[in-house]
């Protein structure tokens, strides 16, 4: 017979385990180091230039960051922070390298879907990596309890009050203190019920907390995470709790509300991944994003899953505008939901496989241009990267044949383009229509 005293034996047992492999994976101090990168990767594959003119430039301007040279003088190795400023201060035909930002608050995706193991963590975290390369400010949010995401992004030391359980718990308090102290309805002289928080949760201080205390940063200069972490299960049941002690409290639009308070400008995109499930979190997810990204294995079951996701989320999405849209506050969230954009992106893909490829033709029948049009392929650089808790792009390719990781990286460059051409007009219409509303009276577009 087993109890929980056994449980608890085999988890003391592969916690060992987990700090020994944090050891042979990240670094001798148990910290994720963010490799450099080549003059070869920086030239053609992060800046666009043609490797000579790179070469060229950096030797007519002293003031350029030089990086570090091997000791064989082959190659020059550049941080990330040098590979920005090279960004900045180069130029390609007049043109600036610096990616292109529409004005207003950062733009924000969920990576989502029932399956567990259809790539979710797998492609935030390529994601966030592909846009920092790119020149662009990330701010990651783990939903998920495995915490897979923190994990790779070299956090593993998080109290389940710097997670979204955090956020929501801190929500709770500030909106049931601000219902409380909200006036009497002029119409109807009626006002909602007082309601009480036990000091069990107000005595946590969360509500105390600014909101820059859940943010941490990573061995990525220009990514930061709120992470999450296993403790941080117990969410679901705590926030059906909370629920009970203030029905009225919008539960689902908590991370929306904690993201609205965020500057402007010290993100640019956000991306959220997702528990293998609807529940409290991930709705705070989808209803936080304004795009929202659903990858999928190209099985058949997998194809199957992806369709009861997409119909139970419909169905909680229009039970949550039935249910508050009579008395949801007034700001900068509003029911129904609407999403700015849908993409469906197949993961594990083999195209020598027939079953995969018609899998992928059954997808595209289905969701149209909806659908990626480059499936994130199965590749031994992808998998070692997976191993290793990193991305193809934190793998040195010296490690493997130059042609192996190029091909591994490949396949993530065209997912991310395809996203980035998406997602950018979407950015772009939401900023103008924000602008549009700010504008004073009077000083609209013209019809």
């Amino acid at each position: 017979m087993f109890t929980h005293e056994d449980l608890r034996d085999l988890q003391t047992r592969s916690l060992k385990m987990q700090g020994w492999i944090r050891e042979q994976t990240f670094s001798p101090e148990k910290e994720k180091v963010l490799r450099r990168f080549s003059s070869w990767e920086v030239s053609e594959l992060i800046l666009g230039m043609n490797q000579s003119t790179f070469r060229g430039r950096l030797a007519a301007d002293p003031t350029f960051p030089a990086g570090k040279v091997e000791p064989d003088g082959r190659q020059r190795w550049f941080s990330l922070e040098e590979v920005n400023t090279l960004r900045r201060k180069l130029k390609v035909k007049g043109n600036s390298l610096q990616p292109e930002r529409p004005k207003g608050r950062a733009f924000r995706t969920a990576i989502a879907n029932f399956k567990g193991g259809a790539g979710k963590s797998t492609v935030a975290l390529h994601f966030a990596h592909a846009a920092a390369l790119d020149g662009y400010r990330v701010l990651v949010v783990d939903f998920d309890p495995q915490a897979t995401l923190s994990h790779s992004m070299g956090l593993t030391d998080v109290s389940e009050e710097q997670t979204v359980w955090g956020i929501m718990a801190r929500d709770l308090v500030n909106e049931t203190d601000r219902m409380n102290n909200a006036p009497v309805a002029a119409e109807s002289g009626a006002a909602l019920p007082r309601r009480t928080i036990p000091s069990s949760i107000r005595d946590l201080g969360l509500q105390d907390l600014r909101i820059g205390d859940f943010i941490r940063p990573t061995n990525w200069p220009t990514i930061d995470i709120i992470p999450s972490c296993a403790n941080a299960a117990f969410v679901e049941f705590a926030s059906a709790q909370y629920r009970h002690l203030n029905p009225e409290w919008s539960f689902f639009a908590a991370v929306s509300r904690y993201l609205d308070a965020l500057p402007d400008d010290e993100w640019d995109l956000i991306f959220f991944d997702c528990p293998p499930a609807i529940g409290y979190q991930s709705m705070n997810a989808v209803f936080a994003a304004d795009m929202l990204c659903i990858p999928s294995g190209p099985g058949y079951w997998e194809y199957d899953s992806t369709t009861s996701f997409i119909g139970q989320l419909a169905e909680a999405l229009e039970d949550l505008a039935d249910g508050f849209g009579g008395t949801f506050p007034a700001g900068k969230v509003s029911l129904p939901k609407a999403f700015r954009d849908i993409r469906f992106l197949l993961t594990r893909y083999e195209h020598g496989n027939d079953l995969h490829r018609a899998m992928y033709e059954a997808f595209g029948k289905v969701f149209g241009d909806r659908l990626a049009q480059h499936p994130i392929e199965t590749t031994r650089a992808v998998e070692q990267s997976n191993r290793f808790l990193s991305s193809v792009y934190e793998i040195d390719y010296r490690e493997m044949t130059r042609e192996t990781w190029r091909r591994a990286r490949a396949t993530f460059d065209q997912a991310w383009g395809e996203y980035h051409s998406a997602m950018l007009p979407a950015w772009q219409a939401m900023a103008d229509e924000s602008e549009t509303e700010n504008l004073p009276r009077g000083e609209g577009v013209m019809a």
